[in-house]
């Protein structure tokens, strides 16, 4: 099967799809396309115009199209292997996968499905779900125990699998998976003195600095760097939390920078419902939760002593610092902080974006200064300091 994951409501995950398609979030362990991965060699992607080059199409003469904000069970794949050319699966009105050349349902007969799957509706269901996803990941990616022994220096707790990808390094931490695995990934280290709670993933050439407390459902995409204390988040890579400072119920996209003590709320103070910015209704968006903090997209960096609001939102490419509690929700290419905000002009960006991309060996390719260029563009109503 060729598999094309499409976007269904782009808009309602913003910030984080200004620089991405939906497929590419990371929950649990991997990417939303790697997940579909797999089940399936094809999966390609259909976005917008303007992310296409970095996310091109593979199309075919018959083609499944899979409503990218969907993680796929064991279930569900088993309905969409049985579509046929000219159906489309569909849950309670909601197209879930089409089964035709294009992805027009206009003809085609309906089949209901009665699957039972995760899907990321909000941009909150990132962290509420990574607890599910890790396990999930983690029973297609570990099939047996190759992974590098763990070192005799740690103290382990918990009957949860515990597995160490080549090159892993772990000592004198303790690790304790009774709520779930953990997994660490190639090249990963978790430094001395760590404290770790499952479900917890890391990703390859990720590090947990010394003496780091990190509570589950957590995730370290790849090429990260966190210390201090860190709750059910998800860091989706290239991303550091370097230094002491306590984040909480967050989503951080990639090559972002949180200063030393940087400190976020994911609790109010009347312990009411939080609410979330939301660029689709342009108002706050009740989330239904007592826990929410900070989402924060991609080339985001905030000064040491930075201090978040309960459920607070970054836009890309901002920089955020100096005293006080910045407003809650801020948008793309900002610079300043509680005491006011200016326009992070994009040669600035691009010079602070080639050398944090350098750092890594990874060029900041012409692709991603259109990306940027295009973000720039579609934002400037929101900076209206």
């Amino acid at each position: 099967m060729n598999i094309i994951l499409f976007d269904s409501d782009r808009e309602n995950l913003y910030p984080l799809t200004f620089t991405r398609p939906i497929s590419d979030f990371r929950v649990g362990i991997v990417s939303i396309k790697q997940k579909w991965e797999f089940y399936y060699k094809s999966v390609s992607v259909k976005t917008v115009d303007y992310l296409s080059e970095k996310y091109p199409i593979h199309l075919q003469k018959n083609n499944v199209w899979i409503d990218s904000s969907i993680l796929p069970s064991q279930d569900l794949i088993t309905e969409i292997n049985s579509l046929r050319n000219g159906e489309f699966l569909e849950n309670n009105g909601d197209v879930i996968a089409v089964c035709n050349h294009d992805m027009n349902t206009v003809g085609l007969d309906a089949i209901e499905s009665h699957s039972i799957f995760n899907k990321i509706n909000d941009l909150w269901d990132i962290f509420s779900l990574n607890g599910d996803e890790i396990k999930s990941d983690f029973n297609h990616l570990v099939k047996d125990d190759s992974g590098e022994e763990l070192s005799i220096t740690n103290k382990v707790v918990g009957n949860n699998p515990i597995y160490l990808e080549k090159g892993a390094k772990v000592e004198c931490s303790v690790l304790n998976s009774n709520d779930g695995p953990i997994y660490i990934g190639k090249d990963a280290e978790i430094m001395e003195g760590s404290l770790v709670r499952g479900p917890f993933a890391m990703c390859n050439n990720s590090t947990l600095k010394m003496g780091a407390k990190i509570y589950g459902p957590t995730t370290l995409g790849p090429y990260c760097k966190v210390g201090g204390e860190v709750n059910n988040s998800v860091f989706f890579g290239y991303s550091s939390k370097s230094h002491d400072g306590f984040l909480g119920n967050s989503v951080i996209g990639e090559w972002c920078n949180l200063g030393a003590d940087t400190n976020n709320s994911n609790l109010k103070n009347n312990y009411a419902e939080v609410k979330l910015w939301n660029y689709k209704t342009e108002r706050f968006k009740k989330t239904g939760l007592q826990f929410c903090g900070l989402i924060m997209a991609d080339h985001s960096k905030c000064g040491i002593n930075t201090m978040f609001n309960t459920g607070t939102v970054v836009g890309v490419s901002a920089n955020v610092f100096g005293s006080g509690f910045p407003r809650n929700i801020i948008p793309s290419f900002s610079w300043g902080g509680a005491s006011g905000f200016t326009t992070y002009k994009t040669n600035k960006v691009f010079e602070v974006a080639s050398v944090v991309m350098g750092r890594r060996d990874i060029e900041f390719s012409d692709t991603d200064k259109f990306i940027l260029e295009k973000v720039f563009e579609l934002t400037s109503k929101y900076r209206n300091y």
